[in-house]
Protein backbone atom coordinates (compact mmCIF):
# COMPACT_ATOMS: atom_id res chain seq x y z
CA UNK A 1 0.00 0.00 0.00
CA UNK A 2 2.60 2.32 0.69
CA UNK A 3 4.44 1.47 -2.17
CA UNK A 4 1.74 2.63 -4.36
CA UNK A 5 0.55 5.82 -2.67
CA UNK A 6 4.39 6.78 -2.74
CA UNK A 7 4.08 6.61 -6.75
CA UNK A 8 0.59 7.96 -6.41
CA UNK A 9 1.97 11.23 -5.25
CA UNK A 10 5.17 11.33 -7.20
CA UNK A 11 2.35 11.16 -9.99
CA UNK A 12 0.11 13.77 -8.21
CA UNK A 13 2.76 16.54 -7.92
CA UNK A 14 3.77 16.30 -11.59
CA UNK A 15 0.49 16.15 -13.02
CA UNK A 16 0.02 19.52 -11.18
CA UNK A 17 3.25 21.22 -12.36
CA UNK A 18 2.20 20.06 -15.52
CA UNK A 19 -1.57 21.17 -15.92
CA UNK A 20 -0.19 24.60 -13.70
CA UNK A 21 3.11 25.28 -16.67
CA UNK A 22 0.80 24.55 -19.83
CA UNK A 23 -2.53 26.35 -18.96
CA UNK A 24 -1.20 29.52 -16.98
CA UNK A 25 1.26 30.43 -19.49
CA UNK A 26 -1.40 30.57 -21.93
CA UNK A 27 -4.81 31.46 -20.11
CA UNK A 28 -3.21 33.25 -17.21
CA UNK A 29 -3.50 32.72 -13.11
CA UNK A 30 -7.01 32.86 -12.42
CA UNK A 31 -8.35 30.52 -15.42
CA UNK A 32 -10.33 27.77 -13.87
CA UNK A 33 -12.18 30.96 -12.60
CA UNK A 34 -13.33 31.85 -15.59
CA UNK A 35 -16.26 29.87 -17.30
CA UNK A 36 -15.40 30.81 -20.85
CA UNK A 37 -12.82 28.27 -20.54
CA UNK A 38 -15.23 25.41 -19.28
CA UNK A 39 -16.94 22.98 -21.63
CA UNK A 40 -19.92 22.73 -19.23
CA UNK A 41 -21.05 26.10 -17.13
CA UNK A 42 -22.89 24.27 -14.94
CA UNK A 43 -20.28 21.53 -13.84
CA UNK A 44 -17.78 24.80 -13.70
CA UNK A 45 -20.34 26.14 -11.37
CA UNK A 46 -19.76 23.82 -9.26
CA UNK A 47 -16.60 22.59 -9.40
CA UNK A 48 -15.67 26.35 -8.55
CA UNK A 49 -17.43 26.38 -5.34
CA UNK A 50 -15.89 22.84 -4.43
CA UNK A 51 -12.44 25.00 -4.66
CA UNK A 52 -13.39 27.61 -3.05
CA UNK A 53 -14.02 25.10 0.09
CA UNK A 54 -10.66 23.02 -0.35
CA UNK A 55 -8.58 26.68 -0.32
CA UNK A 56 -10.99 27.91 2.11
CA UNK A 57 -10.25 24.57 4.62
CA UNK A 58 -6.16 24.49 3.44
CA UNK A 59 -3.59 25.51 6.26
CA UNK A 60 -0.86 26.04 4.27
CA UNK A 61 1.59 28.59 4.84
CA UNK A 62 1.38 29.83 1.12
CA UNK A 63 -2.63 30.26 1.49
CA UNK A 64 -2.72 32.27 4.85
CA UNK A 65 0.21 34.93 3.69
CA UNK A 66 -1.68 34.82 0.21
CA UNK A 67 -4.38 35.76 2.67
CA UNK A 68 -3.27 38.00 4.61
CA UNK A 69 -2.12 40.20 1.81
CA UNK A 70 -4.66 39.93 -1.07
CA UNK A 71 -8.52 39.70 -0.77
CA UNK A 72 -9.14 40.27 -4.30
CA UNK A 73 -10.05 38.17 -6.18
CA UNK A 74 -11.74 35.67 -3.72
CA UNK A 75 -8.99 32.77 -4.43
CA UNK A 76 -4.84 32.82 -4.77
CA UNK A 77 -3.70 32.37 -8.34
CA UNK A 78 -3.30 28.89 -10.03
CA UNK A 79 -0.10 28.02 -9.03
CA UNK A 80 -0.93 28.01 -5.71
CA UNK A 81 -4.72 27.02 -5.51
CA UNK A 82 -3.79 23.84 -7.66
CA UNK A 83 -1.51 22.77 -4.85
CA UNK A 84 -4.51 22.31 -2.36
CA UNK A 85 -7.27 21.21 -4.41
CA UNK A 86 -8.51 17.56 -4.58
CA UNK A 87 -6.96 15.06 -6.84
CA UNK A 88 -10.78 14.62 -7.53
CA UNK A 89 -11.21 18.35 -7.83
CA UNK A 90 -8.29 18.57 -10.29
CA UNK A 91 -9.42 15.90 -12.37
CA UNK A 92 -12.85 17.70 -12.75
CA UNK A 93 -11.13 20.82 -13.75
CA UNK A 94 -8.55 19.21 -16.47
CA UNK A 95 -11.94 17.60 -18.10
CA UNK A 96 -13.62 20.74 -18.04
CA UNK A 97 -11.36 22.48 -19.54
CA UNK A 98 -12.49 23.88 -23.02
CA UNK A 99 -9.22 24.35 -24.98
CA UNK A 100 -7.83 20.36 -26.51
CA UNK A 101 -4.71 21.75 -27.91
CA UNK A 102 -4.04 22.59 -24.31
CA UNK A 103 -4.97 19.30 -22.76
CA UNK A 104 -3.23 17.67 -25.47
CA UNK A 105 0.06 19.27 -24.38
CA UNK A 106 -0.03 18.14 -20.88
CA UNK A 107 -0.83 14.45 -21.66
CA UNK A 108 1.91 14.34 -24.38
CA UNK A 109 4.01 15.23 -21.72
CA UNK A 110 3.21 11.78 -20.00
CA UNK A 111 3.44 9.70 -23.08
CA UNK A 112 0.14 9.69 -24.11
CA UNK A 113 -1.35 10.96 -27.55
CA UNK A 114 -5.10 12.27 -26.51
CA UNK A 115 -6.33 14.11 -23.60
CA UNK A 116 -9.10 11.64 -23.27
CA UNK A 117 -6.76 9.18 -21.99
CA UNK A 118 -5.30 11.37 -19.01
CA UNK A 119 -8.59 12.41 -18.44
CA UNK A 120 -9.75 8.80 -17.56
CA UNK A 121 -6.62 7.97 -15.78
CA UNK A 122 -6.74 11.33 -13.83
CA UNK A 123 -10.28 10.08 -12.63
CA UNK A 124 -8.99 6.98 -11.89
CA UNK A 125 -6.09 7.98 -10.09
CA UNK A 126 -8.22 9.99 -7.47
CA UNK A 127 -10.40 6.81 -6.60
CA UNK A 128 -7.10 4.60 -6.23
CA UNK A 129 -5.56 7.43 -4.29
CA UNK A 130 -8.77 7.60 -1.79
CA UNK A 131 -8.32 3.81 -1.69
CA UNK A 132 -4.81 4.01 0.09
CA UNK A 133 -5.07 6.89 1.60
CA UNK A 134 -8.17 5.16 3.80
CA UNK A 135 -6.36 2.26 3.84
CA UNK A 136 -9.11 0.17 1.86
CA UNK A 137 -8.72 -3.12 0.51
CA UNK A 138 -7.45 -3.84 -2.63
CA UNK A 139 -7.10 -7.36 -3.04
CA UNK A 140 -10.28 -9.15 -5.03
CA UNK A 141 -11.58 -5.49 -5.49
CA UNK A 142 -14.17 -3.68 -7.94
CA UNK A 143 -13.09 -0.53 -8.99
CA UNK A 144 -16.27 1.82 -10.03
CA UNK A 145 -14.24 3.39 -12.48
CA UNK A 146 -11.73 1.58 -15.69
CA UNK A 147 -9.45 3.40 -16.97
CA UNK A 148 -8.98 3.73 -21.17
CA UNK A 149 -6.16 1.67 -22.23
CA UNK A 150 -5.23 1.92 -25.24
CA UNK A 151 -4.10 -0.58 -27.11
CA UNK A 152 -1.11 1.37 -28.45
CA UNK A 153 1.33 3.49 -26.66
CA UNK A 154 4.43 5.56 -27.52
CA UNK A 155 6.18 4.28 -24.39
CA UNK A 156 6.48 0.79 -23.07
CA UNK A 157 2.89 -0.89 -22.51
CA UNK A 158 1.23 -3.83 -22.53
CA UNK A 159 0.58 -6.72 -25.43
CA UNK A 160 -1.97 -8.34 -23.13
CA UNK A 161 -5.83 -7.17 -22.94
CA UNK A 162 -7.15 -9.99 -22.00
CA UNK A 163 -7.44 -9.08 -17.66
CA UNK A 164 -10.77 -8.06 -15.84
CA UNK A 165 -11.05 -4.34 -16.39
CA UNK A 166 -12.51 -3.62 -12.95
CA UNK A 167 -9.42 -5.13 -11.52
CA UNK A 168 -6.31 -3.87 -9.79
CA UNK A 169 -4.28 -4.65 -12.04
CA UNK A 170 -5.01 -2.33 -15.24
CA UNK A 171 -5.08 0.65 -12.63
CA UNK A 172 -1.18 -0.18 -11.77
CA UNK A 173 -0.88 -0.38 -15.66
CA UNK A 174 -1.47 3.06 -15.92
CA UNK A 175 0.25 3.91 -12.93
CA UNK A 176 3.43 2.12 -13.97
CA UNK A 177 2.96 4.15 -17.72
CA UNK A 178 2.98 7.15 -15.81
CA UNK A 179 5.53 6.59 -13.20
CA UNK A 180 7.90 6.13 -16.15
CA UNK A 181 7.44 8.82 -17.91
CA UNK A 182 7.97 10.81 -15.43
CA UNK A 183 11.09 9.17 -13.34
CA UNK A 184 12.49 6.84 -16.30
CA UNK A 185 14.68 4.87 -13.39
CA UNK A 186 11.92 4.66 -10.92
CA UNK A 187 11.72 0.97 -8.73
CA UNK A 188 8.68 0.48 -8.68
CA UNK A 189 8.50 -2.69 -10.86
CA UNK A 190 10.93 -4.22 -8.84
CA UNK A 191 9.93 -3.28 -5.48
CA UNK A 192 6.24 -4.52 -6.10
CA UNK A 193 7.69 -7.62 -7.60
CA UNK A 194 10.28 -8.18 -4.03
CA UNK A 195 6.88 -7.45 -2.48
CA UNK A 196 4.99 -10.35 -3.97
CA UNK A 197 7.93 -12.44 -3.09
CA UNK A 198 7.92 -11.42 0.43
CA UNK A 199 4.53 -11.72 0.84
CA UNK A 200 3.68 -15.19 -1.16
CA UNK A 201 -0.27 -15.58 0.08
CA UNK A 202 -0.99 -12.91 -2.17
CA UNK A 203 -2.41 -14.07 -5.07
CA UNK A 204 -1.16 -11.42 -8.17
CA UNK A 205 -4.59 -13.21 -9.83
CA UNK A 206 -7.04 -11.97 -6.99
CA UNK A 207 -5.72 -8.57 -8.31
CA UNK A 208 -6.62 -9.36 -11.90
CA UNK A 209 -2.87 -10.02 -12.68
CA UNK A 210 -2.94 -12.63 -15.90
CA UNK A 211 -0.85 -15.61 -16.03
CA UNK A 212 1.46 -13.82 -18.37
CA UNK A 213 1.39 -10.75 -16.55
CA UNK A 214 5.54 -10.86 -15.69
CA UNK A 215 6.20 -11.41 -19.65
CA UNK A 216 4.61 -8.05 -20.33
CA UNK A 217 7.37 -5.62 -21.63
CA UNK A 218 5.83 -3.03 -18.93
CA UNK A 219 6.39 -5.20 -16.19
CA UNK A 220 9.97 -6.87 -17.41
Amino acid sequence: MSLLFTAIQTIEVSVRTKIIKHLALEFGAFWFMDENYAINKTRFAANLSVIRKEVSRSHDDFITEHFRKYSEPDLPPVWKTLEVISMGTLSKLYANFSDSAAKHAVAREFGLKHHKFLRSWLECLAVLRNCCAHHSRLSNRVFPVKPMMPERMPNTWITDFSFREQTLYPQLCYVVYWLNSIFTDNTFVTDFKQLLARHQSVNPHLLGFPYNWEQEPLWK
